[in-house]
C-alpha cells in the first residue's frame, strides 16, 4: 500500500475526521490519501488552513463527548511559509495544531550551504522549529507507533504545533499492507486522549498557600486558558459557591458566565476597569493556568497586586522562572488538579469582599460616557453589550484578535453558560477572525458561529470568503467600519500629533466597496442602524442558517475607553500606568469610594 494511504488511516483511527488543505504538486500523494477518509475542507490560502484548525480543535474540545480532531495539509515552499502565521498563533497560546507538509523529493533536497534545489524547496522544518514542539521530516516512512507518538507531542504538557514533513517520493513509497492495522505497542496516555482530565499525584496545593487563603481578607481567583472548558462546566456548580471574586483571562473567557454572582470580569491592560480594580486591591491572587504575561499584569507589572501575594499554578516551569511578575507560590503542575483541590478546600469568609466586588461592578459601566459617538455612528460598547443580548446560549463567539473590534468585545461581551468564545491574542494577528470562524463553523455545523471583526483585519484575510459560500456555513459576520485601523490611528494620535500614516484612507490605505465585495460572493449585507436588535429585518437575517454580513458604523474618531495609558520618557522608553489606574481617570470621590484597600 501507498504510504500516504496508510499514514491517513492512521490519523483517521487516532481521531482526526478534517482535513483543510491548499492542493499543490508536493502533497499530491497526501491529496489523495485524505481524499476518501476524511472531511476535506478547501481553503483559498494556507495561512486559513492553520487558523481553521486551531479553531475546529478548539470549539471541538468544549463538547460533552468524544470530538473530532482536524489538522492542516499544505505544499512545500509558499505552502509552509504561508502556514507560519497560524502555527505560530497556536504554539503562543498552548493548543494543539498538527501541520503536514509536502516536501521535494529527496534526491531533489538541497546539500548543507545550497539555498534551493528543488523547485519550491525551502527548509520548512528548521523555519517551524522555533514555533513548534516537535518539527521533523521523514526521510523514510515511519512505523505506526512512531508516527503517532509524534502526532500526540502536540498533547502533551504544554500543548503546541507538530509539523511533520514529507518528501514527495516517500509520500509514494510502498509499504506492507500488515503496517494498516499494526499493533501499537503503546496507547495514548490520558493526557493525550483527555487533556483535561486532572494528574493525580498528590496535593499541589502546599498547606501554608491553604492557611493564606482562609487567612485572607480580600483573595480573588483567576482563571486561565489552561483549564479547559468542560471541567469549569462540569464543576460550574462549586465555582458559583465559592465566597469571592472569580476572574477570568481573555483565553478562558466562556469558562464561566456573566451573570455569575461571584463572576468579576476580564482584567487586562484593556480589561474592564472594575476588574482591574478589584484585582490590585486583592491580598491573595489565585492564578490558575495563565502564564500571568505582561496584558495580564500590565506593562508596569512591578505595581501588580501592590499589596497581595501570589500563587500562580503552571505546566510550563519556564513560565514560573520568568522574572515578572512577582510570584509567592510558583507552582508546577495541572491547573484541573489544582482548582479541585481549591474546590473541595476550606476557604473561610470573605462575604464582605464578595458584596464589595458586586458593588463596584455595579457602579462602573462597562461603556463608559466618555466614548460619545457622533450621529449616524454606533457606540461600540453599547453595540457588544446589546450583542450579547441577541446571542443564543450555543453560539459560537469569534471576537477576532486584534485591534479596536477585539478590545471591545473582550471589555463588554457579556457571555452566557453554554457559549464558546475562541481568540489568538498572544500573537495578536490581524486578520484571524474569519479563517477561525470557518474552523468553528465546520467544526459545529449545528451551531450559529458570531463573527466581529474590524474593516482593517478582515480586509487581511477576507479571500476566505469563498470558502465561507461553498460550505454554506452559518456565519454571521459584524464588520466594524471605520475605514481604517483604529489602535493604529490611536497611537499616531496620541504620541505623533496626529502625524497619520497607513492607518485610514486618507493616509493610504485602500478598502473595497463592501456592498459589492459581499455580493460578488453571495453574501447578503445589512447596514445596521440605532435600535438595530429590535428590528425585524435584522432578526430574520441573524436567525438565518445562511452566512450574511451586518456592517457595524463606527466614527472613525471614535474614542476607546477605558485603556491603560502610557507616557514616552526623556529617553525614549515606554512607562505605563499600574492597571487600576485605567484613563480617563476616575473623579476623587469614586476613586476613594472604590479603591479604599490600595493605600493611595
Amino acid at each position: 500500500m501507498k504510504y500516504a494511504k496508510v499514514l491517513i488511516s492512521w490519523l483517521v483511527q487516532e481521531g482526526y475526521t478534517t482535513c483543510y488543505f491548499v492542493a499543490g504538486g508536493n502533497i499530491m500523494h497526501l491529496l489523495d490519501g485524505i481524499r476518501s477518509q476524511l472531511r476535506c475542507v478547501p481553503v483559498v490560502h494556507e495561512v486559513a488552513a492553520a487558523i481553521a484548525v486551531e479553531y475546529h480543535n478548539e470549539v471541538g474540545s468544549a463538547s460533552d463527548g468524544a470530538h473530532d480532531r482536524a489538522f492542516a495539509l499544505v505544499t512545500a515552499g509558499p505552502g509552509l511559509t504561508n502556514a507560519l502565521t497560524g502555527v505560530a498563533g497556536a504554539y503562543l497560546e498552548s493548543r494543539d495544531l498538527l501541520l503536514i507538509g509536502g516536501q521535494v523529493k529527496r534526491e531533489d533536497l538541497a546539500p548543507p550551504g545550497l539555498r534551493q534545489l528543488g523547485i519550491q524547496e525551502v527548509d520548512g522544518v528548521a523555519m517551524a522549529a522555533p514555533v513548534c514542539k516537535l518539527s521533523q521530516r521523514l526521510l523514510e516512512p515511519w512505523p505506526r507507533q512512531r508516527f503517532l507518538d509524534a502526532v500526540r507531542q502536540g498533547r502533551r504538557g504544554r500543548p503546541g504545533p507538530v509539523f511533520l514533513d514529507f518528501p514527495l517520493d516517500v509520500q509514494a513509497m510502498a509499504v506492507p499492507e500488515s503496517w494498516l492495522e499494526s499493533e501499537l505497542t503503546s496507547e495514548p496516555t490520558t493526557e493525550e486522549s483527555n487533556p483535561d482530565a486532572p494528574i493525580s499525584s498528590g496535593p499541589l496545593l502546599p498547606s501554608d498557600l491553604l492557611q493564606a487563603l482562609r487567612d485572607a481578607s480580600r483573595p480573588t481567583l483567576l482563571l486561565g486558558g489552561g483549564l479547559s472548558r468542560r471541567f469549569c462546566r462540569q464543576h460550574q456548580e462549586a465555582l458559583a459557591k465559592l465566597p469571592f471574586p472569580v476572574m477570568t483571562t481573555w483565553n478562558a473567557a466562556d469558562r464561566i458566565p456573566a451573570d455569575q454572582r461571584n463572576y468579576a470580569g476580564r482584567p487586562n491592560t484593556w480589561g474592564m476597569r472594575y476588574s482591574n480594580m478589584l484585582l490590585q486591591q486583592s491580598d491573595l491572587l489565585l492564578a490558575f493556568g495563565t502564564r500571568l504575561g505582561l496584558q495580564q499584569t500590565g506593562f508596569n507589572w512591578q505595581a501588580f497586586l501592590p499589596h497581595g501575594r501570589v500563587a500562580q499554578v503552571d505546566i510550563d516551569p519556564a513560565e514560573l522562572a520568568k522574572p515578572n511578575p512577582r510570584v509567592d507560590w510558583p507552582i508546577c503542575g495541572d491547573a484541573h488538579q489544582a482548582l479541585l483541590e481549591l474546590l473541595q478546600a476550606e476557604l473561610g469568609d470573605h462575604t464582605g469582599w464578595l458584596q464589595f466586588a458586586c458593588d463596584i461592578k455595579q457602579a462602573l459601566p462597562l461603556s463608559e460616557p466618555t466614548n460619545t459617538t457622533e450621529p449616524g455612528y454606533l457606540n461600540p460598547y453599547d453595540f457588544a453589550l446589546d450583542l450579547s443580548k441577541v446571542c443564543a446560549d450555543r453560539d459560537l463567539i469569534i471576537p477576532c484578535s486584534s485591534g479596536g473590534a477585539f478590545t471591545v468585545m473582550m471589555q463588554a461581551f457579556q457571555q452566557r453558560q453554554g457559549q464558546v468564545m475562541v481568540t489568538d491574542k498572544g500573537l495578536a494577528s490581524m486578520g484571524y477572525g474569519l479563517s477561525g470562524s470557518i474552523g468553528a463553523a465546520v467544526a459545529a455545523p449545528d451551531r450559529r458561529v458570531v463573527l466581529v471583526e474590524g474593516d482593517g483585519g478582515f480586509t487581511q484575510n477576507l479571500q476566505e470568503l469563498a470558502t465561507v459560500t461553498a460550505n454554506a456555513l452559518n456565519l454571521k459576520i459584524f464588520l466594524f467600519s471605520n475605514n481604517g485601523y483604529a489602535s493604529i490611528r490611536m497611537t499616531q494620535k496620541n504620541y505623533f500629533g496626529g502625524a497619520y500614516l497607513g492607518c485610514d484612507v486618507e493616509s493610504g490605505l485602500g478598502f473595497p466597496d463592501w456592498g459589492k465585495l459581499f455580493a460578488a460572493y453571495g453574501i447578503p449585507m445589512m447596514h445596521l442602524e440605532d435600535g438595530w436588535f429590535g428590528h425585524d429585518d435584522f432578526k430574520a437575517a441573524f436567525t438565518g442558517s445562511t452566512p450574511f454580513a451586518f456592517m457595524v458604523p463606527i466614527d472613525p474618531n471614535q474614542t476607546f475607553f477605558p485603556k491603560i495609558s502610557s507616557r514616552v520618557r526623556a529617553d525614549g522608553g515606554m512607562e505605563s500606568n499600574p492597571l487600576h489606574r485605567m484613563s480617563p481617570d476616575l473623579s476623587d470621590i469614586e476613586m476613594q469610594r472604590w479603591s479604599p484597600f490600595l493605600g493611595e
